[in-house]
């Protein structure tokens, strides 16, 4: 039976997520990848065991997560039945539901009927009553926000979960939303967002000034930006690489010669700084107090450990961060070509 580490929160930093009191670890873990079915168990349990001996404590996964769909949760769920289970209280799970999980016009998007049945479906999956966090994953063009926003607030009222977050919002709808949410005096403390230093989205669409503004937290995805901000592409594309094996989300189109030179000066950047390019790039995300939490993924335990080590110096001088956007804004870095 796991037992974790007693020294488990030590070497982890936790702050509040905006002006709540639910403190979040600086590096949290996602289950995007690597907790879908086609992921060795055994190393899905020591990949989350190694996380929360680290003190990480934050664990990030969504209703369409595998593959295939529904995978990761119900992998999730099994970790918890077996290893995780005296350690609840200790565990900040989060959720989300705004894609595609089912067909037909009642399984996708924003609205009351669809949120309330993903999130008992992901509840079901998981093994547990409620989830700490439940965000609405993407912004619903046709659904009304009001509707959206009333579900999430019912959800929380239900006890079906904690507090929510938005995920994907711009900084306007954002703003609309929180009236609704402090109208409904629901616990709205997050946003996740996309935000490295090839993509500078949430800085263009207001987000990031937004959630200062309002007192709510971020918690960054992808600041690896899918693995390019790291040394496995400085000498081009290895077999092994999520663009050789996958290809959906990072295309081998998306390593051009303008990005990769980028990435050999912020390589060149992060050797001076006593820092791999991956753990510069992750202390970035968390040089400013804007963003709360970032969300590492990971293949294999040592990926996480040495993530950490980021916490080591996430400080950087004028010049240093007058060069990282030197290097990131020249034309054809910034953002994926997908």
């Amino acid at each position: 039976m796991y037992q974790a580490d007693d020294q488990r929160y030590e070497a982890m930093t936790y702050v509040p997520s905006g002006r709540s009191g639910l403190k979040l670890p600086r590096i949290a873990l996602g289950l995007w990848h690597n907790f879908g079915d086609t992921s060795e168990m055994e190393n899905m349990k020591e990949l989350c065991r190694t996380a929360f001996d680290h003190g990480i404590t934050y664990f990030d996964l969504a209703n369409n997560y595998g593959p295939p769909y529904g995978s990761a949760e119900r992998n999730f769920g099994r970790i918890l039945a077996e290893d995780f289970r005296p350690y609840r209280d200790e565990l900040v799970i989060a959720t989300k539901a705004g894609y595609d999980m089912w067909p037909g016009p009642y399984g996708n998007w924003g609205s009351r009927k669809y949120l309330f049945a993903s999130l008992d479906q992901s509840l079901g999956r998981l093994g547990l009553d409620y989830v700490d966090i439940f965000y609405h994953h993407r912004m619903d063009p046709e659904t009304p926000l009001e509707e959206t926003m009333t579900a999430l607030a019912d959800i929380v009222r239900s006890g079906k979960a904690l507090y929510v977050g938005l995920s994907n919002y711009d900084g306007k709808t954002m703003r609309e939303a929180a009236k609704f949410l402090r109208e409904l005096h629901c616990p709205f403390i997050v946003n996740q967002n996309r935000y490295s230093i090839f993509d500078r989205t949430i800085e263009r669409n207001g987000l990031k000034e937004a959630a200062v503004a309002e007192g709510k937290g971020i918690v960054a995805f992808s600041p690896l930006c899918q693995g390019l901000l790291t040394e496995k592409y400085l000498h081009g594309i290895p077999e092994d690489s999520r663009i050789r094996r996958d290809g959906r989300f990072l295309k081998e189109k998306s390593l051009t010669k303008e990005k990769l030179a980028a990435i050999r000066d912020l390589h060149e950047l992060a050797e001076k700084r006593g820092q791999t390019l991956a753990e510069m790039a992750l202390a970035w995300d968390l040089k400013d107090g804007a963003i709360t939490s970032t969300i590492i993924g990971a293949s294999r335990p040592e990926q996480i450990l040495d993530n950490i080590k980021a916490l080591e110096n996430t400080s950087f001088t004028k010049e240093e961060l007058e060069r990282i956007d030197e290097i990131s804004f020249r034309p054809g870095v910034q953002g994926l070509v997908r």
